[in-house]
């Protein structure tokens, strides 16, 4: 089995240690296939990145597609440009985010999400309400760690991300934390311990997820949301991403 990672921003370092959290969970015979975007933001923190994100994840997408990859998963928390990847593939397609919250559903009552700067907390929100999991969230929270950060040892990072979860577990009455961030991937067997309540990684979820639609044979639907888009010519420097067929 083969599965696609592919992160979204342009920042290699963490696409590595992305990648080595999911061989990590990843069972005998699965292979990650990593992949970074080739243009777009170092990191994605708010709307405007996001939406810049959306050429080279797709691009990176196409092609793993059109290597035969049996999965994909998209390595940011926010999920970005999760509808727009399954409009394009016919693997399955899962967003660490979605993935995330699934996992903490199924062994906390409440869960709390702890991400990184306060302007994600909307569109975290927003996806929990997508998903129908809003209500076993207890509450959205930031470390007020930036993105990059995560990647320099010689940040406090770990220290605020801890800090956060403590005040989770006390004031939200969290059962579970859900790390908000594709960077945080090696924090939470750590924090786990420190804490005392699982701690979820949405990298290892994402990897387990996948691997179990490609086990029993699903495949991501291709009949309304997700049919693919239909040909058209797009002008400009989106010129190339014209699909051509649907």
């Amino acid at each position: 089995m083969r599965i696609h990672l592919v992160n979204p921003n342009t920042t290699r370092s963490m696409t590595e240690k992305i990648a080595a959290a999911a061989r990590a969970v990843a069972a005998p015979g699965t292979e990650i296939v990593e992949a970074t975007s080739t243009m777009g933001p170092a990191s994605i923190e708010g709307h405007y990145d996001d939406a810049l994100a959306l050429p080279g994840l797709l691009a990176a997408i196409a092609q793993a597609e059109a290597s035969g990859v049996d999965a994909h998963i998209i390595a940011c928390f926010d999920d970005t440009g999760l509808d727009a990847a399954r409009s394009l593939a016919r693997a399955p397609v899962v967003g660490i985010g979605e993935a995330g919250y699934h996992f903490a559903s199924l062994i906390a009552h409440r869960f709390t999400v702890v991400t990184t700067l306060s302007r994600s907390i909307p569109v975290i929100e927003a996806n929990l309400l997508r998903s129908g999991l809003e209500r076993r969230c207890a509450r959205v929270r930031a470390s007020e760690v930036a993105v990059l950060e995560l990647e320099d040892p010689a940040s406090d990072a770990r220290a605020r991300i801890s800090e956060e979860i403590g005040r989770a577990v006390r004031e939200d009455r969290a059962e579970a934390i859900v790390l908000g961030c594709a960077g945080m991937a090696d924090l939470a067997r750590a924090l786990g311990e420190t804490h005392g309540v699982p701690v979820i990684d949405g990298v290892a979820s994402a990897v387990a997820l996948a691997e179990g639609l490609v086990r029993v044979g699903l495949a991501t639907s291709k009949s309304g949301a997700y049919a693919p888009p239909r040909a058209k010519a797009y002008s400009g420097r989106m010129a190339d991403f014209a699909p051509t067929g649907g």
